[in-house]
């Protein structure tokens, strides 16, 4: 993919504290240096093609000079503001200010530490926030800042909270356009967050179909069951109030979840179901399939397995052996027949969700009498399938191309 010339140059900015990298609390910051780190930036960009610089200080003010001088020669900001964070508004005015997109970035995740670490008043100014993902956050943080202006978003809320939320894009051509519902992984928890299906929403949208990336309340955000299903059939129907005025055909709704996210794909497939088990509860929107990437789709399984580190425990607020009801109302291998068509690809070469937990529920969907259709790539793990540049994702493409064909 060709990026546009508005991209074309990142500055990183580093605040107070940053310099001591390596040895400053190592087991929460990581043992990278900072001059590891800014080369490691550098050659990120340089991988995404475009020019980054990085820059540290442990001054206020030299921080706002250097976001102001940064409006001649750069396209946008990456910072990480240290401690200033929690109280410089002076940062905040400076980055409204220069009107550059800036993404916030924290190595740690402020979200679980001292209360004070948990509010952000430079965040506000900026366009997105990327915590908790060690180092890895500055490359996620300049992948986000490209996509935004590959093919640009409009955000709208479905709910009152921060996290309900979802990013719409509208594909060149008069519509009815097909839409992808776009739901991301990272085992519930709050620091996943639905930039890491940008790429995919910017491919698929070049590729005609409109792409709904959905947040969603997660643990560590008020989510959990049953928030964040409630939250995702809340997201996935308020499609239907979007469909006239931006063409979207809410009849040709399909769910693509990646790993939890994939877990919540399939319960969004059930959801007719529901309505027929308890009145009132009839969804505004029926999936006309599902695609789940690498999900997890058995909960007893991936408990047992101790998955994201006991993560379906997190996500269900006690251990599944506590309440059976919880799993057979929130796992997918224990709603089948789910009702819808189903497309699950999984990555034999995957080391966060095993792919013999797809091998058992396609088996199941199956003999439940779901249509399912199912891939196995050899050579793929478990991140490779959200990616748009490699073959699996190629996989992933062909089967929609199927479903848009119908439509």
């Amino acid at each position: 993919m060709e990026y546009p010339s508005s991209m074309e140059t990142v500055l990183v900015i580093n605040g107070p504290n940053l310099n001591l990298l390596g040895t400053r609390e190592p087991e929460i910051y990581g043992t990278t240096t900072l001059l590891e780190l800014e080369a490691a930036i550098v050659t990120w960009g340089e991988e995404l093609g475009i020019g980054v610089t990085t820059y540290q200080s442990n001054h206020e003010g030299d921080i706002i000079d250097r976001l102001h001088e940064a409006r001649n020669g750069y396209d946008g900001v990456v910072l990480n503001a240290g401690a200033f964070t929690h109280y410089s508004y002076a940062i905040h005015d400076a980055i409204a200010a220069v009107e550059l997109p800036t993404v916030e970035v924290h190595i740690s995740n402020i979200k679980t530490r001292e209360p004070w670490r948990r509010l952000s008043v430079t965040g506000p100014a900026c366009v997105y926030t990327i915590h908790g993902r060690g180092i890895e956050g500055y490359r996620y943080a300049i992948q986000h800042l490209i996509n935004r202006t590959v093919v640009p978003s409009t955000t709208h809320s479905y709910g009152p909270t921060p996290d309900q939320v979802a990013d719409l894009r509208i594909p060149a051509g008069p519509g009815p356009h097909p839409v992808a519902a776009l739901l991301h992984g990272g085992f519930w928890r709050d620091h996943w967050t639905r930039d890491v299906m940008d790429g995919l929403a910017v491919d698929l949208t070049s590729r005609g179909w409109a792409t709904w990336n959905l947040e969603y309340r997660r643990v560590g955000t008020g989510g959990g069951w049953p928030e964040t299903v409630d939250d995702v059939a809340a997201g996935i129907d308020a499609l239907a109030d979007l469909a006239e005025p931006f063409a979207l055909d809410p009849t040709h709704v399909i769910a693509v979840g990646h790993s939890a996210g994939g877990q919540l794909a399939l319960w969004a497939a059930y959801r007719p179901n529901l309505a027929r088990a308890t009145p009132g509860r009839a969804p505004r929107i029926s999936l006309a399939a599902a695609v789940a990437l690498a999900p997890v789709s058995d909960l007893a399984a991936a408990h047992t397995a101790r998955l994201g580190r006991g993560a379906v425990e997190e996500f269900l607020g006690r251990a599944p052996e506590a309440n059976p009801d919880l799993v057979a109302a929130a796992s997918p291998r224990h709603l089948l027949p789910l009702g819808t068509p189903l497309v699950v690809v999984h990555g034999a070469r995957d080391e966060d969700v095993p792919v013999a937990m797809s091998r058992s529920f396609v088996g199941s969907a199956a003999d439940a009498g779901d249509p399912v259709v199912y891939h196995e790539l050899e050579e793929a793990d478990h991140f490779e399938l959200t990616d748009p540049t490699t073959r699996a994702w190629d996989t992933v493409v062909a089967e929609l191309a199927g479903f848009a064909q119908e439509g």
